[in-house]
């Protein structure tokens, strides 16, 4: 089975983006030579599932953020691009992990947007959340658990802090 992995950065008030979908605010925590486990967590994964804003905000950066990595773009618009390693499904989510299942795809990394959080968390498909939390109030913007959000529990797996000020915790799902 498929396991699916939410790794995202929020504020300490719960906030993935702006109300603009700006991420200009995730630059507060940077510190030279320091991932806060990145390289680590991105080899672990062999593909990457994102929204159609999430997609479109990574095409706006110098380079692709996806490298090496497969990436299952869920949309009900008619797009197209013309990378290879991009694959977009107009399916509901059960159906679109269905196909990547079925693609041999074991560890992806769910990236966002918040709409695409919560068709996860509806179908009880998420395996585990790691979130790192900024220490930065932005007020308002796009939440990470946008509701309506169904009840679910979860097991504490670490939770490390950094000098910068960011605390990253791991849960995993009870089954």
């Amino acid at each position: 089975m498929t396991q699916v992995v939410l790794y995202i950065a929020a504020s300490l008030d719960g906030y993935i983006a702006r109300t603009d979908g700006s991420i200009d605010w995730l630059s507060t925590v940077e510190k030279p030579g320091e991932d806060y486990g990145y390289a680590s967590f991105y080899s672990s994964i062999d593909a990457v599932v994102a929204g159609r804003k999430t997609y479109e905000l990574g095409l706006g950066f110098e380079e692709w953020p996806y490298p090496g990595k497969k990436c299952f773009i869920f949309t009900s618009r008619a797009i197209a691009s013309d990378r290879s390693d991009v694959e977009f499904l107009s399916t509901d989510v059960r159906q679109g992990m269905a196909k990547i299942e079925a693609q041999g795809f074991k560890r992806v990394w769910l990236v966002g947007g918040g709409a695409l959080i919560r068709s996860f968390l509806s179908e009880a498909l998420i395996d585990e959340h790691i979130v790192s939390v900024i220490p930065i109030l932005l007020g308002s913007g796009i939440p990470l658990f946008p509701p309506p959000t169904p009840e679910q529990k979860f097991r504490l797996a670490d939770a490390r802090h950094y000098e910068s000020g960011l605390v990253q915790i791991r849960y995993e799902r009870k089954a």
